[in-house]
């Protein structure tokens, strides 16, 4: 099971988050009206992610990396991926982490290259209850392959849904909108492999 933190480290992970959305907004030579226009959040509420006032859910957050063109990882602050044959350790007290504030869902990334050799890993804790909703398709040639460690998951893909119990695995093109729900009444924790054909 995960462990909750304090205000203040949430506080830093906002602040983060925002100041990646704004360097990438402005390496991509978007203003606020075009990135609000792509991704489908209001200029307001971009304005306050940038600001670190606002955590956004992880559905807007989804939705916000997507209209730049980067991973949700990228803007969640990931280390950067090492030079082939370099070994590379990430602590657990280190790990990037995103939290939903308004749900309790967290995504930890725990690879520690993300995106040497094309794939990251990434822990994702859902709460009882909870869903992510439905998250916006990743370019094609992108994969997932999940298994879940505790609890119950129910996964919506392509009009259909799939429920996974301790131990099943599953794999699927994520190149359609997709969504994870925790239907049950005890937190549900999965880890994720996501991989990036080019």
């Amino acid at each position: 099971m995960i462990e909750q933190d304090g205000n203040a480290q949430d506080d830093d992970l906002a602040g983060a988050f925002g100041v990646n959305v704004r360097r990438h907004r402005e390496e991509a030579g978007l203003t606020l009206e075009q990135l609000s226009t792509r991704s489908s959040v209001s200029r307001a509420m971009l304005s306050k992610v940038e600001r670190g006032e606002k955590s956004p859910t992880i559905g807007v957050a989804s939705r916000i990396a997507h209209a730049l063109e980067v991973s949700l990882s990228d803007l969640i602050g990931a280390p950067a991926a090492a030079a082939s044959g370099v070994a590379v350790v990430l602590r657990k007290n280190d790990r990037p982490v995103f939290r939903d504030m308004e749900t309790g869902f967290e995504r930890h990334i725990v690879s520690a290259a993300p995106g040497a050799g094309g794939a990251e890993m990434v822990f994702h804790h859902l709460p009882a209850q909870v869903s992510t909703g439905l998250l916006p398709a990743y370019p094609p040639g992108t994969e997932k392959q999940l298994v879940v460690l505790e609890g119950t998951l129910t996964v919506a893909l392509g009009g259909i849904s799939e429920t996974l119990g301790k131990g099943d695995s599953l794999f699927f093109q994520a190149d359609a909108d997709h969504g994870f729900a925790n239907r049950t009444n005890a937190p549900c924790e999965y880890l994720m492999v996501i991989s990036r054909r080019t």
